[in-house]
C-alpha cells in the first residue's frame, strides 16, 4: 500500500498581532522565528507512488466503531472479476435471432435478426447502450439472422460485421441489403481466431442449408462459450468445440412427433429433418447427455420452432437426459438461491422476448 503523506498547515506569526499589547513582550526578549515547513516538490522522484488524502467523516460516523465501518464496506471483488461474461438474448427462432455477449467494457452481437430498437431497449434496461457493441458476428445468410444488420451499422462505423467472405456473398445475393454493407465487413475464416475487445472468437463449421454456416467458440479469460444456432446434426467440429465450453447455446428446434403429424408439407418436413436442416429435441438431448461434465454449467436452448415444438417439451427432453447421465440437480438460470445450488443451469431462450442480462462467472 502506498504511504500516505499528510500536510499539517502551520500559520507563522513572526510578531505580535494587531491587538497584542507591547507590554506583554519584553523588549529585550528576542522574537523566535519558527522553522519554515518546506513544501515538497511534486516532481521529486522520491515522492513517486505517494497518495495525498483528505479524511472526511460523514455525519453520524464520528462515533461509529471502526469494526462496524469495515462491515459496511463495499465488496468490489465481483465488480472487478475480469473474466465474467454478460449474456443476453433479444429473440431466438425463425422470427429473428440476436444475442449480446460482452463484459464490463463492451461486447458484440451474434446475428442481427431482431429490430435494433428492441436491442437498444434491452441493453438500456440493463445499464448498457449500443455504444457497447463493438461488432456483430453473423452465423449465416438467412434473413432471420441478418435482416437488421445494415440498420445497425450504417450510422455506427465503429461496428464491424464479422463473417466469412462466402457468407457475405450469400447475404448480398439473397437479400435487398445495401451494397455498402461491404464497407463494414471484417473477413473471418473458420478455425482462425480473431479478436473483438477482450474476446477471442473462433468460427467453426456447422451443417445447415445456409451459405458457409458458422458456429462460434468464444474465450474470455478462463471462461469459454460455444454458440451453434442452426445445425442439422452434430459434426466432429461442433463436438470438439462444445466439449471445451462452460456455457453452450445450442439448437433444439423441433419435436419429431409434432413435426411428423403437423401441417407442414412433406418437402418442408424433409428439409427440417435433413442432416443440414435443424436439430430435434431428442438428438440435442443425447448429445448434451454425452458431453455433460462438471465443467459444463449453463445450457441455453435456442431456435425452437413455433409450430413443431414447445419450451416444455424441449426442457423435459434435455432435463431427463441430463439427469440420467448423472447430473444431480438442474437449475433454471433464474439466479435464485435454490437455482444457484444446482451444478447445471438449463434455459430456453424466448422466441420474441428478451432475457435478463445473465452474468456467467466461473466460481
Amino acid at each position: 500500500m502506498a504511504r500516505k503523506l499528510k500536510f499539517s498547515p502551520k500559520i507563522n506569526m513572526p510578531g505580535p498581532g494587531l491587538f497584542d499589547l507591547d507590554g506583554d513582550i519584553a523588549p529585550s526578549t528576542p522574537i523566535p522565528t519558527p522553522e519554515a515547513t518546506p513544501i515538497p516538490d511534486l516532481n521529486d522522484p522520491g515522492l513517486a507512488g505517494l497518495d495525498f488524502t483528505i479524511n472526511i467523516k460523514a455525519p453520524g460516523q464520528q462515533n461509529r466503531p471502526s469494526a462496524e465501518i469495515d462491515r459496511i464496506a463495499i465488496d468490489t471483488a465481483r465488480l472487478n472479476a475480469t473474466d465474467s461474461i454478460l449474456f443476453m438474448s433479444f429473440g431466438s427462432g425463425s422470427s429473428g435471432n440476436c444475442s449480446y455477449i460482452g463484459d464490463r467494457n463492451g461486447g458484440f452481437l451474434i446475428d442481427a435478426g431482431v429490430d435494433i430498437d428492441k436491442v437498444r431497449d434491452g441493453l438500456k434496461a440493463n445499464g448498457l447502450s449500443l455504444d457497447h457493441i463493438k461488432g456483430v458476428c453473423l452465423t449465416h445468410d438467412h434473413s432471420d439472422h441478418v435482416r437488421y444488420v445494415y440498420s445497425l451499422v450504417r450510422k455506427r462505423p465503429s461496428i464491424g460485421v464479422y463473417c466469412t467472405p462466402k457468407t457475405l456473398s450469400g447475404i448480398m445475393r439473397r437479400h435487398s441489403i445495401s451494397r455498402r454493407l461491404k464497407d463494414y465487413h471484417r473477413p473471418i475464416y473458420k478455425e482462425f481466431a480473431f479478436q473483438i475487445g477482450e474476446f477471442e472468437i473462433t468460427a467453426f463449421d456447422v451443417s445447415h442449408d445456409g451459405t458457409d454456416n458458422s458456429g462460434f467458440f468464444i474465450r474470455h479469460g478462463d471462461n469459454t462459450m460455444a454458440v451453434a444456432t442452426d445445425l442439422g446434426h452434430i459434426s466432429p467440429r461442433v463436438d470438439y468445440y462444445m466439449r471445451q465450453a462452460r456455457y453452450i447455446v445450442i439448437e433444439s428446434n423441433y419435436d419429431s412427433d409434432m413435426l411428423a403429424t403437423g401441417p407442414y408439407p412433406m418437402h418442408l418436413k424433409a428439409r427440417i429433418a435433413a442432416d443440414n436442416g435443424h436439430m430435434d429435441n431428442a438428438a440435442t438431448a443425447r448429445f448434451l447427455a454425452e458431453i455433460a461434465s462438471p465443467r459444463l454449467t449453463h445450457i441455453f436452448l435456442c431456435h425452437l420452432s413455433q409450430d413443431n415444438n414447445t419450451p416444455d417439451l424441449a426442457l423435459t427432453a434435455i432435463r431427463e437426459a441430463l439427469l440420467q447421465s448423472g447430473i444431480t440437480a438442474i437449475g433454471d438460470c433464474s439466479g435464485s438461491l435454490e437455482a444457484r445450488k444446482c451444478p447445471m443451469q438449463l434455459m430456453v431462450l424466448p422466441r420474441f422476448d428478451a432475457t435478463p442480462l445473465i452474468t456467467l462467472r466461473h466460481e
